[in-house]
This record gives structure tokens, C-alpha cells and sequence, in this order.
């Protein structure tokens, strides 16, 4: 590899950028990663590129996100704290995560949920995740966990496949006009939704995708509809997040996503990887690239293999997935 590029306290400077600062930390990340990183260095030789001439965002080249397939996508030797696994199918190859700092996935959903949610210890959080409450190596149980631990509410807690008492649960919370969340599975909250149906006036409810081969798969509006019509609720809130990240994006309504401040979402010519858009006039169909300033010791820089929408606000949402791509276990269609 060449002499590593210096990391200037990156790390410290993450959750505090801002948006007219974005792009210049993402170069210096990108800088940080190809020096560090030999994988994603030799990727983007394969270009031709020359790196001291990168001066924007949409020149970086983006990883193909099925490298985490096969290979340790890792920015720097380390020891990992954790390895996340996806969950994949019984047909495809697992996807894996090396993280080197623990705390810094706790910061990333942390910092998040507040800017979405506002503090944890507001609301009883319940967790509806039964496939992955069966593997120990989930980033969203890990996630879910925390949060439910912040929470400090005495019925906070994960559900396996107990309906009956998550039932009796959310009644109980309804009568005591409890702020609740109810994150889940979509397959486990359509099962909810199809043998208990009653009016939530007081909850959240969070789908964060997940079909896994249980259910017929559904667009995401129609699984909306579903869950609204069954829990007397005006919108479904939806959890963008996946394996390869450490950030998030949320949409409260009608699953258009919003980005905490150092995740961002691009646009790319399914045709050609190199023609990116950071930002534009109208809504433009295309690839979804991603941006996670807190991947920073793995890859910052992923080509998903999601097709979405990016509208010139920099919100986005997702169309479905692209043709010829594995199905992820947390696949959802939205159209």
C-alpha cells in the first residue's frame, strides 16, 4: 500500500459535522480509507483514478456492497469488538461487519433516535425482532437493545413470538397513555397485525423490512396500509439500516427517509457505477450510494444494491431492489 494518510481525530469530528461541511470531512475520509484500507485502495486502482485529483463526492469511487460477502472490508489492522452478520437467506451468503469500536455504533443509532425520536427514557420500547433474536451477532438487536435499556420503562423489552402478551402489553400502555415504540420485522408485525387488531392512539410502530421467505413479498405501501388499518394509526414509520452501515435513516411518513447529518444518499446510472448524483433539480430514479461517515474503519463509501429515488431536499426512498441482486433478509419493496 502507499504511506497511509494521517487520521486528523476523524473520529471526534463525525457527529459533530454539519451540512456545509459534509463533503469536505467525506474526502478526507475518503483519503483516510484508500490509504488504510488495502481492499477498498486496490478497488479503486481498478479505475484509474487519480487520487490527488478527487475533489468531489461523485469522483470517489463506491464499493460494491456484495465485498461484504466475501471479503474483511476493514480501514486499519484491528482486532474487531464485534463482527455483525446479516441475515440473509438459506440461499445466500451472509454479509459481515468488522467493528472496531463498539461505542461508535452505539453513538451513530444513539445520536439518531434523538434526532428523530427525542430521548429514549421517553417512551416503553418494544422490540417485535424474533429471527433475530435468535442470532447473537444482529447490529439490529444490538440497536434495539440499547434502546430498550435507555428507556428505563419497566416493560420495555424484546418479544420472541409472544403476541398474546405483547398484546396485553400495548393495552396496558394504550390505558396508562404511555409513549410507547413498537419496532419490528415487517413478516412478525404483519403477523401481529392479521390475529390482534386494536386502536393504538399512544404508539409508534417502526417497521425495519424483513420478509425473510415467511411472507408473500409486499410493496412497502401495502404493508403500510395493512398496519394502519389494523393498529387505527395515520402513518407507519419505517428503519433504513443494514449490516454494512453504522447510521440509519428514518421515515415518519408515507417512507420518504431522512438522514441524520453524516449519512447522506446518492444517486447512480444503474448503467454506469461512475456517474453519480449528490443532489438534484427533481426527483431522480436510480442506484442508491450511501455515505456513512461512522464507517469509518470499515467503508464509508457503499454501492447498495437498492434502486431508489432521491428528491432535491436529499431525501430519498426506496424502490425495491435491483435486478439480478441477492434477496437481503431485510429486503422491502416501497412501490
Amino acid at each position: 500500500m502507499n504511506t497511509p494518510f494521517k487520521n486528523i481525530d476523524l473520529e471526534k469530528k463525525i457527529f459533530s459535522v454539519k451540512e456545509d461541511d459534509f463533503f469536505t470531512m467525506a474526502l478526507e475520509v475518503f483519503q483516510f480509507q484508500y490509504f488504510n484500507n488495502e481492499l477498498y485502495q486496490r478497488y479503486c486502482d481498478t479505475f484509474n483514478i487519480e487520487i490527488n485529483k478527487i475533489t468531489s463526492v461523485e469522483q470517489i469511487p463506491f464499493l460494491p456492497i456484495s465485498f461484504f460477502k466475501t471479503h474483511e472490508v476493514t480501514t486499519t489492522a484491528f482486532e474487531p469488538e464485534a463482527i455483525f452478520e446479516s441475515s440473509g437467506t438459506t440461499q445466500t451468503i451472509n454479509s459481515k461487519h468488522f467493528i472496531k469500536n463498539n461505542n461508535l455504533y452505539k453513538e451513530s443509532f444513539s445520536h439518531t433516535f434523538q434526532l428523530f425520536y427525542g430521548k429514549p427514557d421517553d417512551y416503553c420500547i418494544l422490540a417485535l425482532l424474533p429471527s433475530y433474536l435468535e442470532r447473537n451477532n444482529s447490529s439490529l438487536v444490538v440497536m434495539a437493545d440499547s434502546l430498550i435499556k435507555a428507556s428505563k420503562h419497566p416493560r420495555s423489552g424484546f418479544y420472541l413470538n409472544e403476541l398474546n402478551e405483547l398484546r396485553t402489553t400495548l393495552l396496558d400502555l394504550e390505558r396508562q397513555h404511555q409513549k410507547t415504540i413498537l419496532i419490528g420485522v415487517t413478516f412478525a408485525l404483519l403477523d401481529f397485525a392479521e390475529k390482534y387488531s386494536m386502536p393504538l392512539s399512544n404508539t409508534v410502530i417502526i417497521e425495519t423490512g424483513g420478509m425473510k421467505g415467511r411472507r408473500e413479498e409486499l410493496t412497502r405501501r401495502e404493508v403500510h396500509t395493512i398496519l394502519k388499518n389494523s393498529f387505527g394509526v395515520s402513518q407507519i414509520h419505517s428503519e433504513y439500516g443494514m449490516t454494512e452501515l453504522l447510521s440509519q435513516a428514518y421515515a415518519l411518513n408515507n417512507g420518504i427517509f431522512n438522514c441524520p447529518p453524516w449519512m447522506k444518499v446518492l444517486i447512480r446510472d444503474e448503467d454506469d457505477p461512475l456517474a453519480i448524483h449528490s443532489s438534484t433539480n427533481k426527483p431522480f430514479k436510480g442506484a442508491v450510494n450511501i455515505i456513512d461517515l461512522a464507517n469509518i474503519y470499515s467503508c464509508s463509501f457503499i454501492a447498495t444494491d437498492d434502486a431508489g429515488q432521491l428528491f432535491p431536499d436529499n431525501s430519498f426512498e426506496i424502490l425495491g431492489r435491483l435486478d439480478n441482486s441477492d434477496i437481503r433478509g431485510c429486503s422491502l419493496l416501497s412501490l
